[in-house]
């Protein structure tokens, strides 16, 4: 199973992401610079569309191969936000509240 690169920086989240992957034994890398995404191979990326700069990383990280997936997720009051990541090309977006109650589905996936 490849490893799933996720680019978080808040610890409460990147906390249950490595809890929820730990159990199920599914392998993912944790990044909490936007700026070191651009160097990682893989095809699936989980990325916090909150954090700064974490939008133009994403972006130039799927479009540097083919395939590579893109799931972020991001506050469901941050309508603008939502509205640019979805005209960047991220694959799926979706507030945190459905991103932590799908967390193991989205990781297996």
């Amino acid at each position: 199973m490849p490893v799933t690169l996720v680019l978080v920086r808040d610890l409460m989240f990147s906390s249950k992401i490595s809890a929820t992957a730990k159990a199920g034994g599914i392998g993912i890398e944790m990044l909490r610079d936007p700026a070191t995404l651009t160097d990682r191979t893989g095809d699936r990326l989980i990325v916090d569309l909150n954090q700064p700069g974490t939008l133009d990383a994403a972006t130039i990280w799927k479009s540097a191969a083919q395939g590579r997936q893109v799931i972020g997720f991001v506050s469901h009051v941050d309508g603008e936000t939502i509205a640019k990541a979805r005209a960047a090309g991220i694959d799926r977006v979706m507030p945190r509240s459905q991103f932590v109650g799908s967390l193991e589905t989205l990781l297996r996936d």
